[in-house]
């Protein structure tokens, strides 16, 4: 079976993490966290950039 990656309706802000995180059946809590530890402790991610590239990107689930 053919896996898509899909904004989730479980979002906080796009839906981006937690379509992530149903991807890789991961909690998206983990994915969240993840997200913003890289976002805030490394200067080489540039975490709200990122963030809005995958907002456009990614599709909504129909």
């Amino acid at each position: 079976m053919e896996r898509k990656l899909f904004k989730s309706t479980n979002k906080m802000l796009a839906g981006v993490c937690a379509g992530i995180g149903e991807y890789f059946n991961i909690d998206p809590t983990v994915i969240r966290v993840i997200y913003a530890a890289l976002s805030l402790l490394c200067a080489g991610f540039p975490g709200i950039i990122l963030y809005i590239i995958l907002c456009i990107v990614i599709p909504n689930r129909a």
